[in-house]
């Protein structure tokens, strides 16, 4: 097993890409402490993934919340040897139609709040431990009404980098999984019903050059990658897991003829 005896934090590990990624890491014998804002949810998934997690109710933007899941898993587990910084938000903030609250609000989930998590967690880290951060590919694609979103995440790229020269000393490798349109139930305000749903993801799937959306373990598959051994020597790399989208969009189904 790639974790055997290894211990890993996963903020917003109650659903989705999270989710996955706690699964994962359990199945290969990691110990998992995930957080969410929703303790049903919460309970829920700790339920699933068994005696090798705990939860912990903490929103990922309130600082003394996630110092205190951090102290919480290392009481359980003892340091961290990962630490996937996976919370976020999305939000439609068109020029000409956005309030600051709103602007603020994904900037203070998306990159404010990956930084308090890694700061809480840099004194409990084990040398030599894995930090992920969740990008996207909306840092790059241009996507219309997603200023803030696609800020936070070029700044999560960003602010990687700087972690690396800080922590390499240590061993600590950061890396940034970018993931594209993956399954997830991100999904359910654009497209609440199966149908719907389906529409979408076909309409959607014509802009991705292997025709189709991503699954959530592909994600978590890459995650793990970055935090077992395997990737001893990636430091300061951005993996898009985006089926060709950033690469090589004119290969996307619409551009066939």
């Amino acid at each position: 097993m790639r974790l055997a005896g290894k211990t890993a934090l996963i903020t917003g590990g109650n659903s989705g890409i999270g989710l996955t990624t706690a699964r994962l890491f359990v199945a290969e014998g990691a110990k998992v402490a995930i957080t969410g804002r929703d303790k049903a949810k919460l309970d829920k998934a700790v339920e699933e993934l068994g005696a090798n997690a705990i939860g912990v109710v903490a929103d990922a933007t309130d600082i003394v919340a996630t110092e205190r899941a951090v102290a919480e898993a290392v009481a359980k587990f003892g340091k961290l040897d990962i630490v996937f910084a996976n919370a976020g938000i999305a939000g439609n903030t068109p020029v000409g139609g956005t309030t600051l609250e709103v602007f603020e609000a994904v900037l203070k989930t998306n990159i404010t709040a990956v930084f308090f998590t890694v700061q809480a967690a840099v004194a409990h880290l084990n040398d030599n431990a894995s930090i992920i951060l969740n990008g996207s590919v909306i840092s790059v694609l241009g996507n219309p009404g997603y200023s803030a979103y696609a800020a936070s995440k070029a700044g999560v790229r960003a602010m990687a980098r700087v972690m690396v020269s800080e922590l390499s000393p240590r061993g600590i490798r950061v890396n940034v999984v970018s993931p594209g349109a993956t399954a997830t139930p991100i999904w359910d305000r654009v497209a609440p019903t199966p149908d719907a749903f389906n529409a979408f993801e076909k309409r959607l799937s014509q802009t991705i050059p292997l025709g189709r959306m991503g699954k959530p373990d592909e994600v978590a598959k890459t995650v793990l990658f970055l935090a077992s051994d395997e990737s001893s020597n990636v430091q300061g790399a951005e993996i898009f897991v985006d089926g060709g989208v950033t690469a090589s969009p004119a290969g996307a189904p619409a551009f066939r003829g």
